[in-house]
């Protein structure tokens, strides 16, 4: 799989495509079924390709413009694939002061991709957030579920090889 911004080929498979069918087809004609088939479909994708948002456009009636303004609003859904482990640094407002915008450049240098990308092996990606609800050990980030708190730039090699 190939993560990196505008190399992201669609993979998506009959079955995903038969489910993403199956969960349009219950929830289509319910008042507001956008969000939850959108849910659905990210579920069942791992992100949103414009494909994906096509298939709901076509299932649904629902103009693609409108899906689309819809998945670049909510930051819940992603346009890209994301990584086995995904990064999230925290650059709120009592991490950033504590550093960790050297924490984000830091792992931006050792993946070789930015904030918003994926390695070109799938393993990592790499996202700032606005506040993990750990102020106390600013800076923070996270991997997948796991907080790394009070970070300095030199501890970013080797929490990286925890995962490689």
């Amino acid at each position: 799989m190939t993560c990196k911004k505008d190399h992201v080929p669609f993979n998506g498979t009959p079955e995903q495509e038969k489910a993403l069918k199956e969960v349009i087809a219950q929830l289509k004609d319910t008042k507001g079924a956008l969000m939850p088939i959108m849910q659905h479909a990210q579920d069942i994708y791992g992100y949103l390709p414009i494909e994906v948002q096509t298939m709901i456009s076509d299932e649904t009636g629902i103009p693609l413009e409108k899906i689309y303004g819809v998945s670049t609003f909510y930051s819940q859904f992603a346009l890209q694939p994301k990584g086995k482990y995904q990064i999230s640094v925290c650059l709120g407002t009592a991490c950033y002061v504590k550093g960790s915008g050297a924490i984000l450049s830091k792992l931006e240098e050792l993946l070789g991709i930015t904030n918003g990308e994926c390695t070109p092996d799938g393993r990592f990606s790499l996202d700032s957030c606005r506040c993990v609800g750990a102020c106390g050990l600013a800076p923070v980030m996270m991997v997948n579920d796991e907080v790394y708190g009070r970070l300095v730039p030199d501890d970013i090699p080797g929490i990286l090889a925890k995962y490689k």
